[in-house]
């Protein structure tokens, strides 16, 4: 368990640094998907949020390659993640074969630091001795 929770964080890190960078160097060269959307993705171009999100996925991703800091990095790329999943579930259904992967990655790589989850969950210390 331990080699794949190695391997997922680090192909989740570079999934999201490379994706990520494409936010800002447009490298992978792409239409704007039809219908809602291109229409949603077309508003995050437009108010420049995409930097932001663009942003949060380089310093999640590469957060995950330095193992002092990768429950760090997981907690940063949770929403982005969830975001991406329910942009691809509910505009994009055919084309989220990569989210999902992404996904399953980060639930394999954060089973690995599940303890440190549980400060964010329970509140704290204080919660689990009651």
């Amino acid at each position: 368990m331990k080699i794949a929770a190695l391997t997922a964080r680090l192909l989740l890190g570079l999934i999201f640094v490379v994706f990520g960078l494409n936010g800002f160097l447009h490298f992978i060269p792409g239409p704007l998907p039809p219908g809602l959307a291109g229409q949603f993705v077309n508003a995050m171009m437009q108010s420049h949020y995409d930097l932001f999100v663009s942003a949060a996925q380089v310093v999640g991703g590469a957060l995950l390659f330095v193992p002092r800091f990768a429950p760090l990095g997981l907690v940063i790329l949770g929403p982005v993640l969830a975001n991406i999943l329910a942009f691809h579930i509910f505009l994009l259904p055919g084309q989220s074969a990569v989210a999902i992967v992404a996904a399953l990655l980060w639930c394999v790589a954060a089973l690995r630091h599940l303890s440190y989850f549980r400060y964010l969950v329970l509140c704290g210390p204080a919660t689990a001795a009651r």
